[in-house]
């Protein structure tokens, strides 16, 4: 009686008090801080409808039962704000069509069965409802994917009244379409609004910030006269442009001229009419003749730098690596009345090289003379006014953009690192840590060699010793029983 009692007092507790021992370097396992505020503050309660299917492959099981463990976590939390119910659309033609309707769609994925390959229907998505609000997680995957994925669907049904943000447009700057994956992780927390620079008079105040994106066309004085009016009555302005550029089809490189740069020397920012090059870089892919075929290889090319350096600051929370396309420096010139802060910087290994230039991707750039250039900055201080404004800086513009003219070799950061950029001019923090949660890239080539080798056989032989050490265990265990069988006292 007295085991089935402290049984039972063991799953009364567990049901009040939910804990996990999370040994993960990254936290993979513990709910961050953006989720738990979000679900304290729930103010309407939620029912989450999660459609799995029963009898899922082996390699999908694991995230079924990842997700159960996360919603009885999202339950305890809110203090009962949140319910669920796991149903199987398989067996239930009337709930198949109910998820259908809801604009769920099932998957195939290859199961073996009897030494055969076959396709499986498999449902992995949820339906979160809020009074008459809904969203739709269309695919649940496996991962600190799961945690984003499902704090953002309540976070975007329990902000009712969004604030506003805007991104400009005109000027050659990429429509809202080409900044597709930048505008979807806005959305979460704001309304977003594109506004034509040569016809909005003026910037409204209603905007929390506001982003300028790869100009390609002359911007006239009386467009930076709006963003000079914007900043001085304390405005938000997140800044990505281009100062060189790249054609890879001449394979040449030449200054870009949108009168952005003067402008912003009058705020004490230089942007070099520079290329930034770092021997951390991007590559390309390359057609070479090999016999008598030809191979695509990857090689490495300095002008695509790979920022890895990103001093502490709110907005870089989280990022690992950020490649930017023709990238230029960054220098402060004014006076201490602003406060100046780097946000990227270039590894040890980096130069400086003035346009034109020709890209020659057959010759390896060996000369990096210089160190810890800066790439993306921010600019505090009042500007024009008496309200204290924030101007944020990336020198290319074309980091967030995966439209047509963008999308090559982009980075998962590279989005992060603009829209945790503007939440932070927003004073909206929430979601960075939740955004930038996960291990990004961790290459064994980027560690000593030493270390590198040390890793490399420790995982080949490790396995080895484990499995070679547990027979020795069990030898001498056996031989031990064997001993003691054979003394005569033994009965």
């Amino acid at each position: 009686m007295l085991l089935v009692g402290i049984v039972l007092m063991v799953n009364v507790l567990a049901d009040q008090f939910f804990f996990r021992l999370d040994f993960t370097e990254d936290k993979q396992y513990t709910l961050s801080k953006a989720t738990k505020d979000i679900l304290n503050n729930l103010d309407e309660p939620l029912m989450i409808t999660a459609y799995f299917t029963e009898d899922l492959p082996q390699q999908l099981v694991k995230v079924k039962d990842d997700f159960s463990e996360m919603l009885v976590e999202y339950t305890t939390l809110s203090d009962r704000m949140v319910d669920y119910e796991f149903i199987n659309p398989n067996d239930d033609p009337e709930a198949e069509q109910v998820a259908q309707q809801s604009g769920i769609q099932p998957v195939m994925v290859n199961m073996r069965e009897k030494d055969q390959v076959k396709q499986q229907k498999v449902y992995m998505a949820a339906v979160l409802k809020v009074g008459e609000r809904q969203e739709i997680i269309p695919f649940i995957q496996s991962g600190t994917g799961m945690e984003y994925a499902l704090t953002t669907s309540i976070k975007k049904l329990a902000v009712v009244d969004k604030p506003s943000v805007a991104i400009l447009q005109g000027y050659g700057m990429p429509s809202l379409n080409e900044l597709g994956q930048v505008y979807q992780s806005l959305s979460i927390l704001y309304n977003i609004e594109g506004i034509d620079l040569a016809v909005e008079e003026p910037i409204a105040d209603r905007f929390r910030a506001v982003a300028l994106v790869r100009p390609t066309d002359s911007i006239p004085p009386v467009a930076f006269a709006k963003l000079d009016d914007y900043l001085s009555r304390g405005g938000k302005l997140c800044m990505a442009v281009n100062a060189v550029q790249g054609d890879f089809s001449t394979a040449q490189g030449s200054a870009v001229s949108t009168g952005v740069g003067p402008w912003l020397r009058t705020k004490g920012l230089e942007l070099e009419s520079s290329f930034l090059v770092d021997a951390v870089c991007g590559s390309v892919s390359v057609q070479q003749q090999q016999g008598f075929f030809n191979m695509v290889t990857q090689v490495e090319f300095p002008y695509l730098p790979l920022i890895r350096t990103f001093p502490e600051h709110p907005s870089t929370k989280g990022i690992e690596q950020v490649i930017f396309e023709f990238a230029s420096p960054i220098n402060y010139t004014g006076d201490t009345s602003l406060n100046f802060t780097p946000l990227a910087i270039s590894s040890p290994k980096s130069g400086i090289i003035q346009p034109p230039v020709f890209f020659d991707i057959s010759q390896k750039m060996t000369n990096f003379p210089l160190s810890g250039l800066t790439a993306g900055a921010v600019l505090e201080g009042n500007m024009g006014g008496n309200l204290p404004a924030k101007l944020v800086l990336f020198s290319d513009g074309d980091f967030p953009v995966t439209g047509a003219q963008g999308g090559r070799g982009k980075s998962p950061d590279n989005i992060n690192l603009l829209v945790n950029a503007m939440d932070w001019l927003s004073d909206d923090t929430g979601l960075i840590d939740l955004r930038t949660k996960g291990i990004a890239s961790r290459p064994i080539a980027d560690l000593e060699e030493g270390d590198a080798q040390f890793y490399k056989y420790m995982n080949f032989f490790l396995p080895l010793l484990l499995v070679f050490g547990y027979g020795l265990f069990r030898m001498q265990r056996k031989r031990n029983q064997r001993l003691k069988r054979m003394q005569e006292r033994y009965v």
